[in-house]
């Protein structure tokens, strides 16, 4: 009998059959008789999955399988991939150089402080003892800092401001170019700031100290440059002074400024005419359309044949007047009107039920709880109210309504610069990228870098936060640009360039379509920008050590693989440029 103790190993065949290929893996054990290498079939392991087959045949090759307990043990796992991207997005960015050109423990602090605010912000005690959580604290190299250390490093870079927008300035705006500014304000915890003062609420905090702070942008809404200003302190009252910074300061001599209808009235206009190389875009108020109107300057009837058209007039030299007409925005505001008018009338009708029962009597009396109706719905020009001891009537002024309802849908922009450098169309797209603006103040206040409330007590502080909150939606919105094929955002943005100016901005129908299905053409999630944060942040950075070995062992990571969603993510960042 032979004797058939040679070595076993896996043999694997292949067989094409109508276009389908099968595999065959075979255990075999190879032997000699009389002299000839022979092989014998011990089993068919195709039923096997194909990890295990393989694991068998490196087993016979030699290799030593030990289980995964016994090769090693993880001592620590910590959220990575949202802290990756960012920190990807900034070296992109080359960040750190916009900071300070030499390298300092200040600048790895507001590194990592911009970065946390980007991931999870939290106060500054708050994010000391956060960001031990993720991969952040040690991959930024702040793993000792701690609260004192981070309003040094906000001291510093508060010092650098003027020196980093200045170089924002240089990358995201041009000599002649446009640039965005508006006004916003966040409310304030405390009462020792100077800056804190109680003014125009935005927040919806009635009776709570407030700071202001403008935002400069360039037209897709980048932001260059952050001020910050008292909390009552008006709107118009802040924007030359933004005008002499580009020029002084960013040495930008020719410019166009976008601002909105609040910001740039005939006062500022005035000192603006007397600074050669300004121009300037923004829009009339509802009273100055009112008057070009009634002087016959606007002929209403026009807009039956066109949406846009141009007008001049005596009270705007050296300006055009681009009038507008939205059929849509009409409609909603005039279905708004209608139902403050019905609520009106519904609680001015109680107070007249009370006066005609006897309930409510004395012309004052019924003329404060009239008033506090009317005020309360702002129509109070809409309605006449007849008042005495005893009685009461209201009724609706249909001529005024009916004046009012004639300008619905219509607006004005007003701009110094010649049809040659920007055509009407392109003056109304302008002025509508304040959008772009008004986009950022949300991001900073609710949406995702949550500024407000503010809790510093100084001045130079409360300045340091926001220029902070500033330079992290600086880094957050490069990300958002990169990721608009992830989220619900239009990819193709020169679309708008070509579309309607004054017709609803539409959206694409790629997006429409994103928004409907919540899926993208692999089937995989549309995300917003936290939920694809945190779906990064399911990247795990394992720290494993062989087991049984003392504390003072070497470790070593293990990243966990990432998905594919979490992989183009994170291939995306690298198409960003400063």
């Amino acid at each position: 009998m032979p004797s058939r103790t040679g070595t076993a190993h896996v043999v694997t065949t292949s067989r094409t059959y109508k276009g389908t290929t099968y595999r065959t893996h075979l255990l075999r054990r190879s032997y000699r008789e009389d002299g000839k290498v022979k092989n014998e079939t011990l089993g068919n392991l195709s039923h096997l999955p194909e990890p295990l087959i393989e694991i068998v045949r490196r087993s016979l090759q030699g290799e030593t399988f030990v289980p995964l307990g016994q090769a090693f043990e993880v001592v620590a796992s910590r959220p990575h991939g949202h802290v990756q991207a960012v920190e990807a997005a900034m070296q992109r960015l080359d960040f750190a150089s916009l900071l300070g050109t030499k390298p300092s423990r200040e600048r790895e602090l507001v590194l990592a402080m911009v970065a946390a605010r980007i991931v999870a912000p939290h106060t500054k005690l708050a994010t000391t003892r956060w960001w031990h959580s993720t991969t952040l604290a040690s991959d930024f190299g702040v793993a000792g800092a701690n609260e004192d250390d981070l309003y040094a490093a906000m001291d510093w870079l508060l010092a650098r401001q003027e020196a980093i927008q200045r170089k924002l300035a240089a990358r995201h705006l041009s000599d002649g170019g446009l640039v965005l500014y508006d006004l916003s304000s966040s409310y304030f915890e405390g009462s020792c700031c100077p800056l804190a003062k109680l003014g125009h609420n935005r927040d919806g905090k009635k009776g709570l100290l407030q700071v202001n702070y403008g935002l400069l942008t360039d037209v897709r809404g980048c932001p260059v440059a952050v001020s910050v200003h008292e909390g009552n302190v008006a709107d118009s009252a802040t924007f030359v002074p933004e005008v002499q910074r580009l020029r002084e300061q960013f040495g930008i001599e020719h410019l166009v400024m976008v601002g909105d209808r609040g910001m740039i009235g005939h006062a500022t206009v005035a000192k603006l005419r007397e600074m050669s190389g300004i121009g300037w875009i923004t829009a009339l108020k509802s009273a100055s359309i009112r008057a070009l109107v009634e002087q016959g300057q606007l002929q209403l009837g026009l807009f039956d044949e066109r949406n846009l058209m141009e007008i001049s007039s005596p009270e705007y030299p050296g300006e055009r007047l681009v009038a507008c007409r939205n059929p849509q925005l009409a409609r909603l505001r005039a279905s708004k009107r209608e139902a403050l008018l019905i609520a009106t009338e519904k609680s001015l009708q109680v107070i007249r039920d009370r006066v005609d029962a006897g309930r409510l009597n004395k012309a004052d009396a019924i003329g404060l709880a009239a008033g506090k109706v009317v005020n309360r719905y702002k129509v109070a020009k809409h309605f006449e109210l007849i008042i005495a001891d005893t009685s009461f009537r209201f009724e609706r002024k249909h001529a005024a309504i009916a004046a009012e309802a004639a300008l619905d849908g219509i607006y004005i922009i007003r701009t110094s610069v010649d049809a040659q450098r920007v055509d009407a169309a392109d003056c109304v797209r302008n002025y509508k990228a304040l959008a772009n603006v008004e986009r950022a103040f949300r991001s900073l206040k609710t949406v995702d870098l949550k500024v407000r409330p503010i809790h510093h007590r100084t001045a130079d502080r409360v300045r340091a936060h926001i220029l902070l909150c500033m330079l992290a939606y600086y880094v957050e919105w490069h990300m958002r640009e990169a990721w608009r094929e992830l989220m619900f955002a239009d990819i193709d943005q020169a679309a708008k360039l070509t579309r309607d100016p004054v017709a609803p901005a539409p959206r694409l129908q790629t997006a429409l379509e994103k928004v409907a299905s919540r899926k993208l053409d692999d089937g995989s999630s549309v995300h917003s920008l936290s939920t694809l944060m945190a779906e990064l942040g399911t990247i795990m950075r394992n720290t494993c050590r062989t087991p049984g070995a003392g504390l003072e062992a070497p470790t070593f990571d293990i990243v966990t693989t990432p998905n594919a969603t979490q992989r183009h993510a994170l291939d995306l960042i690298k198409q960003i440029r400063p």
